[in-house]
């Protein structure tokens, strides 16, 4: 685990002049980044698997240019399509998701989560029962089933290291794990889209607008949850889960130049903090290799060039959504499976025009208030369990918002 990297006993593993990877979710934007990083780095890694969901050529492309053995799509529809693109290569190729979550089960050293959203859940503890470290990029799988994700992390002994930007910092900020001498985590945002903007302009805001990010090219899930900032609330409840720390001493702090990404404040006075560009092949390298570093042709940091830093605490009156995943996180894994579920509905209703922009952070908080009532205190205990509970938060999410619809028309 992140909180104690060091491979149990009985799991030394050789100093390997080239590691195997496999990169799940290798046509977004951290897959694109992984592959990037790969390939400057020829000589370090073998590719065993990636997958995507949809993009047969981006997939086709990739695999080719990264030598994998077997390249899955999880739309089963588009199987001939890539085997048709694939073809003469010597590359395998396979179709649906289950061919995913049997890709996960082949042993690799490390393997890069980065299927977004719960969907990602399954592929991911398949590879770490396979006994693959992760690169952990998909953060739903702390959020929908964080205390399950870690008993199997544990039970395999593998090591899960942070690919969000946020949480590389962390890791890279705590002393040797020294945990009790912290006193505080604060992971920064952005602001995203809206950081200044008023209630009145982010009501009648249009999906282009949530979408253009000012520092990070993101996918749009991800882009929606920066503007209205229940990324930062994802991130607490995966920093609660990554290092073993609660609620009360886990903050943000919004940072509108993201050069800061996160620091630790320790109980002496001390703060550490890691300093980067806004350029996510600086954490992906940094878990590929770890504990070693990689060259990367990224940006140098220029601090002069940049010349002011500043930090400001977030509105939570014009974004919520922090507040309302906190919640969450206090309440329990059951609450912020059910967060997640309905986020992921909400963000897709507004990027498809069927709610406004505030009424995301709306649905989740009224999602959760109804499943209290109904399912909560439930205990994940089995991944059976888990994608249940993530089903009923996604009925509830689009039943509030078609009745919304229904109301408004």
């Amino acid at each position: 685990m992140v909180r104690s990297p060091a491979l149990p006993e009985g799991r030394a593993r050789a100093d390997k002049a080239r590691r195997t990877l496999s990169i799940f979710g290798a046509t977004g934007s951290i897959g694109r980044s992984t592959a990037d990083v790969v390939l400057q780095h020829g000589d370090a890694f073998d590719v065993e698997v990636i997958t995507a969901q949809s993009r047969v050529d981006e997939l086709a492309e990739t695999a080719v240019q990264l030598g994998a053995r077997l390249a899955v799509i999880g739309d089963a529809t588009r199987l001939a399509d890539l085997r048709e693109r694939l073809a003469g290569t010597g590359i395998a190729v396979a179709a649906g998701p289950g061919a995913i979550v049997e890709a996960a089960s082949r042993p690799v050293d490390l393997a890069v989560a980065a299927i977004v959203g719960a969907a990602g859940l399954e592929p991911t503890l398949a590879a770490i029962d396979a006994g693959a470290d992760i690169a952990l990029a998909n953060k739903e799988c702390m959020v929908c089933a964080g205390a399950l994700f870690n008993r199997r992390a544990a039970a395999a002994a593998v090591r899960v290291l942070p690919v969000d930007s946020e949480h590389d910092a962390i890791f890279q900020s705590l002393e040797a794990n020294n945990l009790r001498a912290v006193e505080r985590i604060t992971i920064t945002a952005s602001g995203g889209p809206f950081r200044t903007a008023t209630l009145d302009e982010m009501r009648g805001a249009t999906p282009a607008q949530a979408l253009k990010h000012p520092r990070w090219a993101m996918g749009p899930k991800i882009s929606i949850d920066s503007a209205t900032m229940m990324n930062k609330g994802l991130e607490l409840i995966e920093a609660h889960h990554l290092f073993d720390i609660e609620s009360a001493r886990l903050d943000v702090l919004v940072h509108p130049q993201s050069i800061v990404h996160g620091f630790v404040t320790y109980a002496d006075g001390s703060v550490i903090a890691q300093l980067g560009a806004a350029d996510m092949r600086i954490p992906i390298s940094h878990c590929l290799n770890w504990p070693r570093r990689l060259e990367t042709a990224t940006p140098r940091l220029d601090l002069a060039a940049v010349g002011t830093l500043t930090f400001e605490k977030p509105d939570l009156e014009r974004f919520p959504a922090l507040s309302i995943a906190r919640a969450a996180l206090e309440n329990g894994d059951w609450a912020t499976n059910i967060l997640n579920a309905a986020n992921e509905v909400a963000v897709a209703a507004f990027l498809d025009g069927a709610i406004e922009f505030l009424e995301i952070a709306a649905t989740v908080e009224a999602v959760l208030d109804r499943a209290t009532a109904t399912v909560g205190g439930t205990v994940l205990d089995t991944v059976e369990t888990v994608l249940a509970l993530d089903g009923e938060g996604r009925r509830l999410a689009a039943e509030r918002i078609e009745f919304r619809g229904r109301r408004a028309g």
